[in-house]
């Protein structure tokens, strides 16, 4: 079945889309459109459910080595970065994303110097490390190149900060990069998609080990977190295997518009226990916000987004 059809585009789960296209598939090939972590199945990305957006042209729409590369221009969403047949992007909602993810664990440190950032390839989150005047070195991690050069070309307004100073561009696997890098960095951010295939590996216990490892010993990371609508045994199963990696686990969530179910989840952890993530150690006033250019978070957000509803809580 294709994704694009008279004018729209369809976002179906992997494992729905699997069966759309072939019919009922066998055991093996259904497996391998299903999330994992640490091998355990974790069920389809959100089955039963699609999404849409009408298409008013396609700009741009190549494989890399890696995985299909997609961007339309939408009639009510701008341009939108597809990977795979998943959104990743749209002009329209990213910065209520990208901001989450990137602010949650920088305002948590009182003084991060040197982030990195695992995947990213949009170039949004690079964008708002960037913003923070404390920063001085940013060290990205993209393994699918054709993802920076399309972002340069048709998101002009995340992809902005590629030729800053302060960037140290890696083409690669960050998973491979981060174990030859031990105690270097206050912040890890990792903007990964969802765990099917390649990117299960991002998910894993070992990853996080790693993770734990590049990170100062106050360091801080955050990881793109899925939905409590749809992944919460995923996340518990995540959430439970940081607690005995980290002294600080926590788990936030924010409004997503083009994000299966409207919620994405953040898995914010911390290497100094008495670091308390949900606080924002450095407080912005308004007149920050808008210098900062910043359109959703703010200190008031930051608290917000880790009162988690009771079944959530009872989850986790």
């Amino acid at each position: 079945m294709d994704k694009l059809c008279k004018g729209w585009f369809t976002e179906f789960s992997p494992d729905d889309l699997e069966k759309l296209q072939n019919g009922e598939p066998s055991a093996d090939s259904s497996s391998s459109k299903l999330l994992k972590s640490d091998g355990q199945e974790m069920g389809g990305a959100w089955p039963g459910q699609a999404f849409s957006l009408q298409v008013k042209k396609v700009l741009f729409h190549e494989k890399s080595k890696y995985q299909d590369v997609l961007v339309f221009e939408s009639t009510t969403y701008g341009n939108v970065l597809v990977l795979d047949g998943i959104i990743q992007a749209t002009e329209r909602d990213e910065f209520s994303y990208q901001e989450m993810l990137a602010h949650l664990p920088l305002f948590a440190h009182p003084n991060p110097k040197r982030v990195l950032i695992i995947g990213g390839g949009d170039g949004g989150i690079l964008r708002e490390v960037l913003k923070h005047e404390t920063v001085e070195a940013v060290t990205m991690c993209e393994i699918d190149e054709m993802v920076i050069d399309v972002a340069k070309k048709y998101l002009p307004g995340m992809s902005c900060a590629f030729s800053h100073p302060k960037l140290d561009l890696y083409c690669g696997d960050g998973f491979e990069f981060l174990k030859n890098h031990k105690n270097e960095f206050d912040v890890i951010i990792t903007d990964s998609s969802d765990p099917v295939g390649p990117a299960e590996s991002l998910f894993g216990q070992s990853y996080y080990e790693l993770l734990r490892d590049a990170l100062k010993e106050d360091g801080i990371l955050s990881s793109q977190g899925e939905s409590v609508w749809l992944h919460l045994p995923l996340i518990s199963h995540l959430v439970a295997f940081n607690r005995k990696i980290f002294p600080k686990v926590a788990y936030a969530q924010s409004i997503v518009s083009t994000y299966p179910s409207g919620s994405m989840g953040y898995l914010i952890c911390a290497k100094n226990e008495n670091r308390d993530v949900a606080t924002p150690a450095r407080e912005l006033s308004e007149e920050q916000v808008k210098a900062l250019n910043l359109r959703f978070y703010n200190s008031q957000v930051h608290r917000a987004a880790f009162v988690l509803p009771q079944f959530v809580k009872n989850a986790l």
